[in-house]
């Protein structure tokens, strides 16, 4: 009798702290406009020293920095990558970070993947929302990001600072940075070693 009253805290206790985590990371809700105009920024990194990081090894392929709208976010504690990146985000920038055309979307993640669907006729070309939107693997450089990326919410405006990297894990498990924002489907994710945080 006494196991099962401790296993019925338990489950209130996660309950309680599920419904809490729910409240904090609730989307918010931008003005109308063009939130983050600019086009993220790439710089090839050349002769870069491989960087350690628990099991994987990391090579840097470009350092990076983009602001954009948090159009999406999925956090990952049991997949091959979780140790590495605990979290995607799928960000839009341009039109793809302004209401009047999100409204248009229906924008989801799931298993490493970000996918959109028009409601009705597209009002920007698939084009545009292809080179305008990326889901991205985030990698926290230290504890301070880890904790600042976990509170970003949908339809903030985040900054993201760091370098594309390609890891290779100690069991040869790897993964690749796309390194253009044209690209979609397998391997058009972008993998970022994110140095810096900070909300626009």
């Amino acid at each position: 009798m006494r196991l099962r009253h401790g296993v019925g805290i338990a489950l209130v206790a996660v309950a309680a702290w599920s419904g809490w985590q729910r409240f904090e990371l609730r989307p918010v809700h931008p003005p109308d406009g063009v939130l983050a105009p600019a086009e993220p920024r790439q710089s090839e990194v050349q002769d870069a020293a491989p960087l350690q990081l628990g099991r994987w090894r990391l090579t840097a392929r470009a350092d990076y920095d983009i602001t954009a709208r948090i159009l999406g976010r999925e956090d990952y504690y049991f997949d091959t990558l979780a140790d590495l990146i605990p979290e995607d985000l799928a960000l839009g920038w341009g039109p793809m970070s302004d209401n009047a055309v999100l409204a248009h979307f229906d924008i989801s993640q799931d298993v490493r993947f970000y996918f959109w669907q028009s409601r009705g006729p597209l009002v920007i070309s698939r084009e545009s929302v292809t080179s305008h939107s990326a889901n991205t693997h985030l990698i926290p450089a230290n504890d301070a990001v880890r904790a600042a990326l976990k509170r970003l919410r949908i339809g903030e405006v985040v900054h993201l600072n760091g370098q594309l990297v390609d890891g290779k894990r100690n069991d040869g498990a790897w993964i690749k940075t796309s390194l253009t924002r044209l690209d979609s489907g397998p391997g058009s994710c972008e993998v970022l070693l994110v140095e810096a945080v900070a909300l626009q």
